[in-house]
């Protein structure tokens, strides 16, 4: 890895991979306002001008409920726009790493899931994630896509952040039958060089070892940050959504152990001594 481009590079990862690709790489990373990657002209021209040894794909349209009122934006962003990055990554000869989501899973197994495991999304969001994966593997011979999950950050907006102010205020109520794998964004970003460096091209999982619903990851967070607050688990009902979550899509992987995240709770600690 010598140049590495980064799309997405003002969100959660994309800051992340941005403060870790700087100490070996020399990183080209852009905002969406730099470059836009549902714009193929701008997407070719960038490419063929920069000629970087990596591409790292992390833009993406996240807000999942917002995706059912516009879906068209969605599918801009996490399908076209891997196509667009694809498409010209092929033509250059340059490699692509795209970031994918749990919500292409629809988590009826009851069981964490692993890369040959089928997928079948619930929701547009997860549907747009999932068809960008799908134009990766159309277009590019060459490509390492990462389903990831639950990532949060020590700033942005997330989950862990939004407990801890809420915490703060009075007790809480937070759902206990969603489970998943949280992954801090800082880990994630540690691994994905190495998965470069090795070559582990296709699709691998790439999430906080472990499962935990949203509230055992609340009553975690709480006693690791030193707060007091009474949480009541409830159910999704509880809590209606435009869009439908996937009830269990923790991941799994066959990565081997040395290429694998850390322990969700070993991402919960990092994540409170960084705040």
């Amino acid at each position: 890895m010598k140049k590495v481009l980064l799309t997405g590079a003002s969100g959660q990862l994309g800051r992340a991979l941005t403060v870790e690709l700087s100490r070996e790489s020399d990183i080209l990373a852009l905002s969406h306002g730099q470059l836009d990657i549902t714009d193929y002209v701008a997407v070719r021209d960038c490419l063929r001008h920069h000629r970087p040894d990596w591409v790292i794909n992390t833009a993406a349209w996240t807000d999942v409920d917002a995706a059912e009122s516009d879906p068209r934006s969605a599918l801009a962003a996490n399908a076209l726009g891997p196509r667009h990055l694809a498409a010209v990554c092929e033509q250059v000869g340059i490699p692509l790493v795209q970031i994918s989501s749990d919500y292409c899973f629809d988590g009826v197994l009851n069981r964490p899931l692993h890369e040959f495991d089928a997928t079948n999304p619930l929701s547009v969001y997860g549907r747009s994630k999932w068809l960008g994966e799908e134009e990766v593997r159309r277009h590019h011979s060459r490509h390492l896509i990462l389903r990831t999950a639950w990532l949060y950050h020590v700033s942005g907006r997330n989950f862990p952040l939004t407990i801890l102010g809420l915490a703060r205020k009075g007790p809480l109520r937070v759902v206990d039958d969603q489970v998943g794998s949280p992954t801090f964004a800082p880990h994630l970003a540690v691994l994905i060089p190495r998965l470069m460096r090795e070559g582990c091209f296709g699709t691998w999982h790439t999430a906080g070892s472990g499962a935990v619903s949203w509230y055992e990851l609340t009553l975690a967070l709480l006693q690791r940050a030193g707060v007091s607050c009474e949480v009541t688990p409830v159910t999704t009902e509880a809590f209606p959504r435009p869009a439908r979550r996937p009830a269990f899509s923790a991941l799994t992987t066959f990565l081997p152990p040395e290429l694998r995240l850390p322990s969700w709770e070993e991402g919960v600690a990092d994540f409170v001594a960084g705040i």
